[in-house]
């Protein structure tokens, strides 16, 4: 297979890190508006054949469908942040080539009643656009990283295997990571960490459809294994709500995420100083997003690995019933920082990203993953997909709650 990998950034590199040296991988060109960066990853990844360096503008359709033929690419997988989406996605659909990302086109609160009614929802765009690609014979899998991802593999296999009625798929995710030398330090992008923490969350009910609250509404705590304990979760948009209700039949789906107080309220204080928007204004002569000041002024998450301690688990939690019993499973994934730095070079979150869209991108090229039009992960058979996880370093576990 041949890879157009757009962005090469935290997630990008481990992408192609966990790649290397894999049979089915051919090439990996790998493509970022900051080609340093680019040459970087390479020199670290040693292989320039496989693994060659070209600038990219994400926002450059064109450029993207210009590269993505002059190195004869079958897949484009997106590693920018969701703001280039759409640009990337059309790309793809114009190149005639296989889409891949790791989270889908962004939303937009509905303007009267941001808390109540969704206005429009994460993957619209693409999935109002999914006709056209099955008219091409196109396949673009959406929303496969971590979360979403593998969070909803495992729904389809909660499905499939363990249950024969559900009440509810509920995502759950949390951590104990301390990042050393720092008073606040995200250690996934921060742009795309507003983006879903202060945007209205999505539930979906089967009686309601999908509807909004508050953010960081609906806090419960939860216990994670792999040492981490007990988090308090809250509400969060994310894209499994949008996803999981198109393919998988439950009464309720939700996703709920361990932000912590301190996180919560410097979120809430860049919100409330407008610092947020990620709209461009006018400072001293110059245009600027007042979000990618922040993200600037930021460290880069990709470069936090060797001040990173403990432990990152994503999963989710089902509940319903099995042969008229009632039964609730949390199926997951712990990624422990040391670990991930000593196996691929790259610090846990981004790596236990990443290692989902490889394993899609194997699957793919071996055809048991094939399809048209636009789907998400549910779509597909999990069992292969979960058998290779741990080949990769990332071994799923499973526990009764």
């Amino acid at each position: 297979m041949k890879v157009l990998l757009v962005g090469v950034g935290g997630v990008g590199e481990a992408i192609a890190s966990l790649a290397k040296g894999k049979s089915w991988l051919e090439l990996m060109v790998l493509a970022d508006y900051k080609v340093e960066r680019a040459r970087e990853v390479q020199r670290r990844l040693g292989d320039e054949a496989t693994f060659p360096v070209e600038r990219i503008d994400a926002s450059d359709g064109a450029a993207i469908v210009a590269l993505a033929k002059k190195y004869g690419v079958g897949l484009i997988m997106n590693a920018v942040d969701p703001v280039f989406n759409e640009a990337v996605f059309d790309a793809a659909y114009a190149a005639g080539v296989t889409y891949v990302d790791m989270a889908m086109t962004l939303s937009t609160p509905h303007p009267k009643k941001p808390f109540e009614l969704p206005g429009v929802k994460l993957g619209d765009y693409q999935f109002e656009r999914s006709k056209a690609w099955e008219r091409k014979g196109l396949l673009a899998l959406v929303g496969m990283g971590v979360e979403p991802g593998m969070a909803d593999v495992f729904a389809r296999y909660a499905q499939d295997e363990l249950f024969d009625e559900i009440d509810e798929i509920g995502v759950r995710d949390g951590a104990n990571i301390e990042i050393e030398g720092y008073e606040f330090a995200p250690n996934f992008s921060i742009w795309t960490t507003i983006e879903e923490c202060l945007n209205p969350p999505v539930i979906w009910e089967r009686e309601r459809g999908w509807f909004t609250t508050a953010p960081f509404s609906e806090p419960e705590i939860f216990e994670f294994p792999g040492g981490i304990g007990r988090v308090e979760v809250v509400n969060v948009e994310h894209e499994e709500v949008l996803l999981a209700p198109r393919w998988l039949k439950a009464k309720r789906v939700t996703f709920k995420y361990g932000l912590g107080d301190k996180f919560i309220g410097i979120l809430k204080t860049l919100h409330m100083l407008g610092l947020d928007n990620k709209e461009e204004i006018k400072v001293k002569g110059a245009m600027v997003a007042p979000r990618d000041v922040v993200a600037a002024c930021l460290p880069d998450p990709a470069k936090l690995g060797d001040r990173m301690k403990g432990k990152t688990c994503a999963g989710t939690l089902v509940t319903g019933k099995k042969d008229g019993r009632p039964k609730k499973v949390y199926l997951y994934q712990v990624a422990d920082n040391a670990e991930c730095m000593r196996s691929c070079g790259c610090q846990a979150v981004v790596a236990q990203t990443a290692f989902n869209a490889v394993i899609a991108m194997e699957l793919i090229d071996a055809g048991l993953w094939k399809g048209a039009g636009v789907l998400g992960p549910e779509a597909f058979e999990p069992k292969p997909f979960m058998e290779r996880m741990a080949g990769y370093g990332f071994p799923y576990g499973m526990m009764d709650k």
